[in-house]
């Protein structure tokens, strides 16, 4: 009875225009002064110190070309990206077989591996004695930027290839059809007919694989070697500055100028290619009929396919899962199960002539030794996850909506949409950095707020998307006839746009846990204390320039081990939850 009173109330509140108008305004003050403005200011605060940056000309040419090595490498992947992607796309959504869904399923994997784990995995299977390599008696790729693009191709490739897959199933093949009963084979077809067809949504991919390039930061520490792009440029300054290289003026210039080049510069790129991508013509549009029926002859498809196949294999999926080796290699090594006789702790226990019987006690599991501090991160990892989700989801929703329906006006809405993937496209580490002198500038902010602040700018615009795509998807006619019938709008939303958009909802939240448990360049960027799981196993992996060596292979194999299962485990769990709920 309470509840439903409470229902009727609010249901009541909903339709007073000042209530719902304030509403949405405090949606967007929110974003504002949360998201959007706080790594504008962040970078203004510091922006007279550039000024020494600028005046040292070794500093200033070693940092531009950081910058420069960055965009060359995104670039270049989601270029790559695209063109591998669109025959594995084409594989998954065209062809029937019972092993394409086994495909379709092994071509989220580099996704769902989280990104610090991805990175030391491709690191042992092409450098280490361990993998590949072992066929060539030495390192087949050294660390450096050859094995910065591999890893950037692994974890990009699966969200290229899975927007245009959606494309391709969305996309109705009429068309394709049509050209096929007046003559044009099967490769000709899809050149020129359903490429230009499905273009935004290539263009969509190649963004997405831009952005999480340049936004990359943990997994790019851990293979990049002596090459520095943006975010290892502005990672070694802080390590330079914390053991007295550098001076602290040089540190702040040096940080403040590469965020800043890189935020603008991906701006900039982002707002051509959103600007001038959809203009894009088909470069060639002469036909060769002769040629391109012998490309769409079986024995070419098959050969096509299995190239595919293969690259897919061997550059994303098994680099990717490589790390497991390690991780079972620990279980039945003295790295997981070392005795604990000999340390004292369990000699004057009843228990201890039972211990002797029973074998060993797991180190790692005890929390001995690094270990203590891993769990610790990985406890922070996933309570900080799950914080910004929820958060994410309440700050979230009133924005998609505006987005969606246009609820301020066609102008106001369209640019909100706009500034909403700015954080998408700003690298995570110089927005890291931006918030950082921001809050810290403005007051005291415990790191934990900060943690959540930084984590919170990076992943709002993934549950916004999601949600308001799912809203745009709702028919209008349903919305007005309930309220022909007389439902509130707060009702409308419970009853009818909630219930059709959960599996969106669930969705968009299980990104934003993703991406937040992989996050490592903001992370670094704004706290010193606290540490996540990335973090700590990034600091355990030997690198270039690093004396102290903290862990062993098999503990970083261990530890990078833990943290896949137990992220699969958690994505495994809430996949199962929204299996079947919301489709319409």
């Amino acid at each position: 009875m309470l509840k439903q009173r409470v229902t009727e109330t609010l249901d009541k509140l909903s339709s007073i225009r000042a209530v719902k108008y304030g509403m949405y305004l405090t949606a967007v003050m929110v974003f504002l002064t949360l998201i959007l403005l706080p790594p504008i200011f962040g970078i203004l605060m510091k922006w007279d110190t550039m000024q020494n940056v600028i005046a040292d000309p070794s500093q200033m040419n070693r940092a531009t070309n950081a910058v420069a090595y960055s965009f060359i490498v995104a670039l270049l992947v989601s270029a790559v990206d695209v063109a591998t992607g669109i025959p594995m796309a084409w594989l998954i959504a065209r062809r029937k077989s019972k092993w394409i869904n086994v495909l379709d399923t092994l071509s989220d994997v580099p996704f769902i591996v989280p990104t610090a784990v991805l990175g030391y995995s491709l690191l042992l299977f092409w450098s280490s004695s361990q993998g590949v390599s072992a066929i060539f008696g030495n390192p087949l790729v050294s660390p450096g930027w050859i094995l910065v693009i591999l890893l950037h191709f692994a974890f990009s490739y699966p969200v290229v290839v899975r927007v245009i897959v959606g494309a391709l199933l969305d996309y109705k093949k009429e068309y394709e059809n049509a050209s096929r009963t007046l003559g044009a084979p099967p490769f000709t077809v899809s050149r020129t007919v359903t490429i230009p067809i499905i273009r935004t949504s290539l263009i969509a991919a190649f963004i997405l694989a831009f952005s999480r390039s340049i936004s990359e930061t943990g997994a790019t520490f851990i293979v990049a070697g002596a090459f520095e792009n943006g975010p290892v440029f502005i990672q070694n300054m802080k390590d330079g500055f914390k053991n007295g290289a550098i001076t602290q003026p040089v540190y702040e210039g040096s940080i403040v100028f590469a965020s800043f080049i890189l935020m603008a510069v991906a701006l900039t790129i982002f707002g051509l290619i959103r600007g001038l991508g959809p203009r894009l013509k088909l470069p060639v549009k002469r036909i060769w009929p002769t040629f391109e029926r012998k490309l769409s002859y079986v024995k070419a498809t098959r050969t096509r396919d299995y190239s595919t196949i293969l690259i897919f294999l061997a550059l994303a999926f098994l680099p990717s899962i490589f790390v497991a080796l390690p991780a079972f290699q620990a279980i039945f090594t003295g790295t997981f199960s070392k005795s604990l006789l000999g340390s004292g702790i369990f000699q004057h226990t009843p228990d201890f002539r039972q211990l002797q019987i029973t074998g060993t006690l797991p180190k790692a599991l005890l929390g001995l030794g690094i270990w203590g501090e891993y769990w610790n991160s990985l406890f922070l990892s996933y309570s900080l996850a799950a914080i910004v989700t929820i958060v994410n989801v309440f700050i979230g929703l009133p924005m998609a909506i505006i987005i969606a329906r246009r609820k301020l006006g066609a102008l106001p809405s369209a640019i909100l949409d706009v500034l909403v993937n700015i954080p998408l496209i700003v690298p995570s580490i110089a927005l890291g950095v931006s918030l950082a002198i921001f809050w810290k500038n403005l007051a005291f902010v415990p790191e934990m707020l900060l943690l959540i602040l930084a984590h919170l700018a990076i992943t709002y615009p993934y549950f916004v998307r999601s949600m308001s795509a799912a809203t745009e998807r709702i028919s209008m006619d349903i919305e007005e006839a309930s309220r022909t019938l007389g439902a509130k709008p707060l009702g409308v939303f419970r009853t009818i746009i909630l219930p059709l958009t959960k599996y969106s909802i669930l969705s968009g939240a299980v990104m934003v846990f993703t991406r937040s448990i992989s996050e490592t360049g903001a992370t670094v960027a704004v706290v010193s204390t606290l540490r996540t799981a990335p973090v700590v196993l990034v600091d355990w992996v030997p690198r270039f320039g690093k004396q102290t060596i903290l862990a062993t292979p098999l503990e970083i194999g261990l530890g990078c081990g833990f943290l896949m299962l137990f992220s699969f485990i958690i994505l495994l769990a809430l996949r199962l939850s929204i299996k079947g709920k919301g489709r319409y």
